[in-house]
């Protein structure tokens, strides 16, 4: 199994909407708000690396209000 963490940067007043959108995602396995540069921290789950690049890419970045994304990747 493969795990990252993502930090993500929304929208000023948005945070609602994308935890609520983020909570929806399958491989996203908790999401918790956070004060300071970054506005949400994920964990993400997918049997491989490529699965977790895929749902970044595709279904994270893509969510109405995120403006930025970091991702560190857990080391097996």
């Amino acid at each position: 199994m493969s795990v990252a963490f993502v930090l993500i940067n929304t929208d000023l007043g948005e945070g609602t909407d994308v935890s609520k959108a983020l909570k929806e995602i399958p491989e996203v396995k908790e999401v918790y708000g956070v004060y300071g540069v970054y506005d949400f921290v994920v964990r993400l789950e997918a049997p491989s690396m490529q699965e977790i690049k895929d749902v970044i890419t595709t279904k994270i970045r893509r969510l109405n209000h995120v403006r930025s994304t970091l991702t560190m990747v857990v080391l097996e």
